[in-house]
C-alpha cells in the first residue's frame, strides 16, 4: 500500500527508512557527515519538515503497516516535477517496490499534468543509473557542485 506521509510520526518512521536505505550508498561511495552532510542517509527530521514546509509531498510503501520505502515529489513548474529520496530498505529491494513507488509517482505526476520528470543521482552509481534507464529515464548532463564530492547525473523522463 502506497500513502501520503502527513503525521509527525510517520515524517519519524519517513527518515528512519530513508537513512537506512541510503547508508549503503554512504558507504558505497565513502560519504560521510563531513565531506556531504547534505546526503540523505544524514537526513533529520527537521531536514524533512523543512522540505514538506516547503511544499514537497512525501509518500510511502507499506506491507502490514509497517513502511518499507519513500519517495517525495516537488513540483518545479507546471510542466516539471522532481522525485527525491525515492528509497527502499536493503532487506526489502530487488523485490519491485522501487518501481512501484515510482511507478505511483509517476501517475501521481500525470494527474498533475506534469511532462518531465527530473532526478539526481551520483553519477558513478552505475547500477542505479541503468535501473533508471531501463524504467524511461535519459541522462541530460553531469555537473559538478562544490558541496559535494562526488559528480551528480541529472536524468529527465518526458511523460
Amino acid at each position: 500500500m502506497i500513502k501520503e506521509i502527513i503525521s509527525d510520526n510517520e515524517l519519524f518512521d519517513s527518515v528512519n527508512v530513508i537513512t537506512q536505505s541510503f547508508r549503503t550508498v554512504a558507504d558505497e561511495f565513502n560519504l560521510t557527515k563531513n565531506n556531504c552532510p547534505t546526503h540523505p542517509s544524514f537526513i533529520t527530521h527537521d531536514n524533512l519538515l523543512e522540505l514538506k514546509n516547503k511544499g514537497l509531498l512525501f509518500f510511502g510503501l507499506f506491507i502490514n503497516n509497517t513502511q518499507i520505502g519513500f519517495i517525495a515529489i516537488e513540483k518545479a513548474n507546471d510542466d516539471l516535477f522532481y522525485i527525491e529520496k525515492l528509497s527502499i530498505l536493503p532487506q526489502h529491494r530487488h523485490k519491485s517496490y522501487g518501481k512501484k513507488l515510482l511507478a505511483f509517482a509517476v501517475d501521481y505526476i500525470k494527474k498533475l499534468n506534469g511532462k518531465m520528470i527530473s532526478i539526481g543521482i551520483i553519477n558513478d552509481h552505475i547500477v542505479l543509473k541503468k535501473w533508471y534507464n531501463t524504467i524511461g529515464f535519459n541522462e541530460i548532463m553531469t555537473k559538478e557542485y562544490d558541496h559535494l564530492p562526488f559528480t551528480v547525473c541529472l536524468m529527465e523522463k518526458i511523460l
